[in-house]
């Protein structure tokens, strides 16, 4: 026999932001609301003008009506439905989704390539040793840089974008001037292998951009005075190459290494805090929740378009602050390492020794990993030709998104985090749509394997590069 259930037409609820805070009062909500009237509550309990959320409740996203995404039978009528609120990007970036320019000009593969923190700007560093700048208008060959004599490993743009270093296969340093292309100062001499990674220290610490990281395949990390070219401090504590090291915004420095460990360091005097252990082998990628402010410093590159420019470091120090702040609300940056064992751990590397998550499902080696600028989701790559997703703030697995038919080498997010890019050994880049977490455009065009790609800050341009040689610049 049937029995119908006494379905309500109301509900009580409160709203929760996705950190955790209460907003007002537990409210008593149609069914049949809708996600539209949600937003003007939402918006006039917090007192704002339009901004976009997204809610959810039961970790069910609410698209249409509150009563679509309840469990109706399962409703008891004394309990309070919590609704949990995102706020989405004020902004949007379109997708990219043509080839606007195949540059042709370096001699050998194309290693790295990375926009300026303001987006305006971008550099591209090669096998053939040089360096080159481009120019965005024109989309073609602006500066080329020589130097090193081996082939250029990584770059890195300081966070005011005033200057480029770059560093090679010999362990040398460089930096450049983006507007003439000459070198700044001396090269940097001290690592006796080749550099992994470097990394500035972020404005919001010392906006002079002073001091550059680099870690080396010879398991040191060196903190260099790029004004006297001389090292300040030699971090030396790992047994084997330092893959990776990342300045975080708290003051710490974090390295991985092949010895597979991780460490934290303080940077002003190079002190070791903790050793972060787990992997059961080389630890490839970190990342940073708050890479994406770190990386900008001072400049929203898509809100401040219209903000009246100013040149005075203590305005911007504080600008550079309070966007720090406002993704790492209380002062925790979270960590993310992917290794050669397959997995992710997740850290609060400041606090605990211990990992928050372990994230498991990928069937080879990770090659890259990436927080979303808004630090609500986690992107890995790997050599299983699969991306895979996972919440930042529990680890937990969100989806796999699969395409690609080799190995997947680098993710970069849009600015506004809506969408997510991937490069492969397979010659393709692919744009993914965040939302329906689907393929949102399939990008070829390149004659080989794809190893380098970045979109910009300002979400106006994709650069990628590769074994083909060629730098090709995509738009919307």
């Amino acid at each position: 026999m049937d029995v119908d259930i006494d379905v309500p037409s109301c509900v009580q609820a409160k709203f929760k932001s996705d950190t955790g805070e209460e907003t007002g009062n537990p409210l008593d909500l149609p069914l049949n609301i809708t996600k539209d009237q949600l937003q003007l509550i939402c918006n006039a309990l917090m007192l704002e003008e339009d901004k976009p959320f997204l809610f959810f409740v039961n970790d069910v996203e609410i698209t249409h009506t509150l009563k679509d995404a309840l469990d109706i039978k399962s409703l008891n009528s004394e309990e309070v439905v919590e609704i949990i609120y995102q706020q989405q990007a004020i902004f949007r970036v379109r997708p990219v989704t043509r080839c606007t320019s195949s540059i042709p000009g370096h001699a050998e593969a194309v290693i790295s390539t990375s926009f300026s923190p303001c987006g305006k700007q971008l550099a591209s560093g090669s096998g053939d040793t040089t360096i080159r700048f481009w120019d965005l208008h024109t989309q073609t060959p602006l500066h080329v840089c020589k130097g090193h004599t081996n082939w250029v490993l990584c770059i890195s743009w300081s966070p005011d974008g005033s200057k480029l270093a770059s560093a090679c296969k010999q362990g040398r340093v460089m930096l450049w001037d983006p507007q003439t292309g000459n070198q700044i100062g001396k090269t940097m001499i001290g690592h006796k292998q080749w550099i992994t990674a470097l990394s500035w220290e972020p404005y919001h610490r010392n906006p002079d951009c002073r001091k550059l990281a680099s870690s080396s395949k010879d398991g040191d990390v060196r903190i260099w005075d790029t004004v006297t070219g001389l090292t300040i401090l030699s971090l030396t504590g790992h047994s084997k190459a330092v893959t990776s090291v990342k300045w975080g915004g708290s003051g710490l420095m974090y390295t991985s290494s092949q010895d597979r460990t991780i460490k934290v360091w303080r940077a002003e005097d190079g002190v070791l805090c903790r050793t972060l252990e787990g992997h059961a082998h080389w630890v490839n990628a970190l990342a940073l929740s708050t890479d994406y402010v770190l990386r900008t410093g001072p400049f929203h590159p898509v809100i401040d378009q219209n903000n009246a420019k100013t040149n005075d470091k203590s305005i911007l120090k504080e600008r550079a602050l309070e966007r720090y702040k406002a993704v790492c609300p209380q002062g925790a940056e979270r960590l993310v390492s992917g290794s050669d064992d397959f997995t992710l751990f997740l850290w609060l590397p400041d606090q605990e020794k211990r990992p928050l998550a372990r994230m498991t499902g990928h069937q080879q080696l990770i090659n890259d990993v990436k927080f979303s600028p808004d630090t609500r989701i986690i992107a890995s790559a790997s050599f299983d030709k699969s991306v895979k997703l996972w919440e930042a703030s529990t680890g937990k697995f969100i989806t796999t998104l699969r395409g690609h038919v080799q190995a997947v080498y680098m993710v970069a997010w849009s600015a506004d985090s809506r969408l997510l890019l991937s490069s492969s050994a397979d010659s393709t880049l692919k744009v993914w749509n965040m939302k329906s977490k689907k393929l949102e455009l399939d990008l070829p065009g390149h004659a080989d394997e794809v190893f380098a790609v970045d979109w910009s800050p300002d979400g106006a341009y994709v650069a990628s590069g590769g074994k083909d040689k060629v730098l090709k610049l995509w738009q919307h």
